[in-house]
């Protein structure tokens, strides 16, 4: 039952979001607000809602291990194992825009949330700060997009724009009862998710962190995944990329600023873990995106398989140390004296040539 309670919450979570990203980006157009920006925001938003519900659901059910697991570990998920995937799928072709903006962006985003919670507390100044850059964040988009290209404006509204005759979603009251009904969804979902992996990590004999890290953000990341591969797939390459760096920044702030806010005057609790590995892991995650992106502004598939191989040592490493499992050592030695100082070295190589080219 206590699976079945937790797929249940996962499906309510995932419906949830994409009714409330039709009816919000149907809002939208019908106010004439531009597809582009629909996608900027709206849509981007939207991929986070069950990271957002599933967090604020988590600091009012008192679990704040799952609340920052759960953005912590699909910040990382969407980088090694979403863009891994698609990148197998198709080369990804990386946006200039990306490379110097978002990436950016989403790295400073990444290293605010750890200087943030290295004193084992997100206080409710530092969600109202967070949640005030996410706007001021917002705003740029929208007021950036008037300037975008009509390529890009193109790629937006075949993506975002209605698609075939549905001329009911055309009025405002369905546009609203598809809101309300997925923001029901989210809170139902998350509910049920939360409470489902608490009983799953008790009976593991796990903490909620590591279940928050891994079974939990694999769950509420896969709208991202399906954006991401389906716009890889239909060859949107810069729809695919873009989500997953709108969607951290999105998690980073958004996420967190709400859960800091919900957490009232006591704060949110950071557990010792992830401040002493896992909000790092995110950090270099995010710093990793620059050189890769750079080769050539794209993903090519052995990057994406890279990526991947991360992700899995990633989780390796935190169901070892769950267990206490006695080839953890091994396991922590081979990754610190070998193929993390290989990926440094990988790392600068590739950047290399785009540091030295000319202008």
């Amino acid at each position: 039952m206590t699976y079945l309670l937790f797929f249940a919450g996962l499906a309510a979570l995932i419906v949830g979001a994409d009714v409330l990203v039709r009816g919000a980006s149907r809002l939208a157009l019908s106010l004439g607000i531009s597809p582009l920006v629909v996608g900027l925001t709206v849509v981007a938003l939207g991929t986070s809602a069950p990271e957002i519900a599933v967090s604020v659901g988590a600091v009012l059910d008192g679990k704040t291990d799952l609340a920052v697991g759960n953005v912590v570990g699909s910040n990382i998920f969407n980088v090694l194992f979403i863009l891994g995937l698609s990148a197998l799928i198709v080369p990804l072709v990386v946006n200039v825009q990306l490379i110097r903006q978002e990436v950016p962006i989403m790295l400073g985003a990444s290293l605010l949330l750890l200087l943030l919670s290295l004193d084992g507390l997100l206080s409710w100044n530092d969600g109202v700060l967070l949640l005030i850059l996410l706007v001021a964040y917002t705003v740029f988009l929208v007021v950036q997009s008037r300037r975008e290209s009509q390529a890009a404006k193109d790629e937006y509204a075949d993506e975002f724009a209605p698609q075939g005759k549905a001329p009911w979603l055309d009025r405002v009251w369905v546009q609203l009862l598809l809101i309300a009904a997925g923001l029901a969804l989210l809170v139902l979902g998350s509910e049920w998710l939360v409470q489902a992996a608490v009983t799953i990590a008790k009976s593991m004999g796990v903490s909620d962190l590591v279940i928050a890290l891994t079974i939990v953000a694999a769950g509420t990341s896969m709208p991202e995944v399906a954006t991401s591969i389906m716009a890889a797939i239909k060859g949107e390459r810069d729809i695919a990329v873009g989500n997953v760096v709108g969607s951290n920044i999105f998690n980073a702030l958004g996420c967190m600023g709400v859960a800091s806010l919900v957490s009232g005057q006591t704060g949110l609790i950071v557990p010792l873990a992830a401040i002493n590995f896992d909000l790092w892991v995110m950090v270099a995650v995010a710093l990793a995106c620059v050189p890769i992106f750079m080769t050539g502004q794209v993903i090519a598939r052995w990057e994406g398989a890279v990526l991947l191989g991360y992700y899995v040592a990633y989780v390796t490493y935190l169901v070892l140390a769950a267990m206490q499992h006695d080839a953890l050592g091994a396991f922590s030695s081979a990754m610190l004296s070998f193929v993390l100082p290989l990926t440094v070295v990988t790392l600068v190589v590739l950047g290399l040539p785009k540091a030295t080219k000319p202008n």
